[in-house]
């Protein structure tokens, strides 16, 4: 087994980035919510599940919802089981073969197959959103403490590149399927989704390859689920005396509303708001994917230089004024594209800064010697998720009172002021600053 800081480990964890990243690109991003319009009808299109009518835009954020509220309500119960048995990796594989399956599903997925869409969306997103959780809780395990910067970004410098690479693959395929002998429209995007789920699985093999189970050689007794509870109890416990990490989550959880807010909704924004064409809306996912590797790198290189914190509140502003930036746009300006453009630009540098440093940042405020690193990620997790779901009903909400989308990107500048002003409480710890 190789041992921790081993750089044939640190890569081996961060290469399920490059392996899942794909994912969140092409099924959560660029082309199935592309697809799945497409074959429900269009906007505004009635659809029929489970007997009941449904607009087919909210039968979708119903179905992602209630994906969101599984992860929220299985993972801190499963990563409590997986501390206490010592073998998260079991767990990590199990979600991974959930979503990559469910993803490769989605090939059978057409305008009479509405149950395959919406089943397969909701168990991909699961598998997707699950095993991060047993993924990220690795990182104390694979890196020490002051390496976890360079860690972190080095997973999401390699989930950027290999999720770009793929989705120009599929671009291919969509935009010139004569090339490759394709008559059919819809094939184009299904094989996407084929494409993607062996992606995930297949180089997801090397990381099980090199990770370890049972780190910490736990040997479980018997009523594991019963002892689970326990452990989670036990850790809920400790965070309620750990002042860093509570005040920690509380800014994470602000600051999240508006970043995974406003990265589910940019190309919503660009489409309804500045009434941009569909090609200059994926070459802006491009380019945020593509400058999102710089930002990981360069913050990463900044926070050994002005510590993590420091590092965060840089990001959090830069993401308050991509609120105010988009709210100034203007469809009407012969210029908005490249306004556009540039503002996806920064977003994609603040982007890749922000994920990597909180996620090392999270890490490094743990205990020391934890063995329930696992349960502790969970939730971090949940936080996230819970500040999705608030995150996109605040901007629906906002939107259905004002029709405006600009209103409702603007509102998020409040919740980045909020976490920049409680993140400012958290004191200097060992590895932290």
């Amino acid at each position: 087994m190789l041992k921790k800081g081993d750089k044939k480990l640190i890569g081996a964890w961060a290469f399920y980035d490059w392996a899942n990243s794909v994912y969140s690109l092409v099924i959560g991003t660029a082309i199935f919510p592309i697809y799945y319009n497409s074959v429900t009808g269009g906007n505004d299109a009635i659809v029929q599940f489970l007997g009941m009518d449904f607009n087919n835009a909210t039968l979708y954020s119903y179905a992602l919802s209630f994906s969101f509220f599984m992860v929220v309500f299985l993972s801190p119960i499963l990563s409590s089981v997986a501390d206490y048995m010592g073998n998260k990796k079991r767990f990590m594989q199990f979600f991974c073969f959930l979503g990559s399956f469910s993803v490769m599903s989605l090939f059978f997925f057409n305008e009479n197959t509405l149950w395959v869409g919406i089943v397969f969306m909701v168990l991909a997103s699961i598998g997707f959103w699950g095993s991060l959780v047993f993924y990220n809780a690795y990182l104390t395990e694979v890196a020490y403490p002051e390496d976890h910067d360079r860690v972190s970004a080095k997973g999401f410098i390699l989930g950027y590149s290999g999720s770009v690479l793929l989705l120009l693959i599929n671009l291919m395929l969509q935009m010139f399927p004569e090339m490759f002998g394709i008559e059919d429209p819809t094939l184009p995007a299904r094989i996407s989704f084929l494409m993607v789920g062996i992606w995930w699985i297949g180089f997801a093999q090397y990381t099980f390859y090199y990770l370890p189970n049972n780190s910490f050689n736990r040997k479980p007794e018997k009523d594991f689920i019963f002892k689970g509870f326990r452990e989670l109890r036990k850790v809920v416990r400790e965070l309620k005396e750990q002042r860093e990490l509570k005040i920690f989550l509380t800014s994470f959880f602000l600051y999240s509303v508006g970043v995974q807010t406003i990265i589910l909704i940019a190309a919503l924004f660009g489409d309804k708001e500045l009434h941009l064409e569909t090609e200059k809306l994926i070459i802006t996912i491009l380019l945020i994917q593509l400058i999102a590797i710089v930002g990981a790198y360069v913050f990463s290189r900044l926070s050994k230089k002005i510590g993590n914190i420091n590092t965060l509140k840089i990001t959090i502003f830069g993401w308050g004024l991509i609120t105010v930036g988009a709210y100034m746009l203007n469809k009407d300006n012969p210029n908005v594209t490249y306004q556009f453009y540039a503002l996806g630009g920064f977003l994609g540098l603040v982007l890749g800064a922000i994920q990597s440093i909180s996620r090392s940042t999270y890490s490094k405020l743990l205990p020391e010697n934890t063995v329930d690193n696992t349960t502790y990620f969970s939730f971090y997790d949940v936080t996230e998720k819970i500040a999705i779901v608030l995150g996109t009903f605040i901007s629906g909400f906002v939107i259905a009172l004002t029709g405006s989308m600009k209103i409702s990107v603007l509102i998020l500048a409040v919740f980045f002021f909020a976490g920049f002003v409680v993140l400012s409480f958290i004191k200097k710890t060992k590895y932290v600053s």
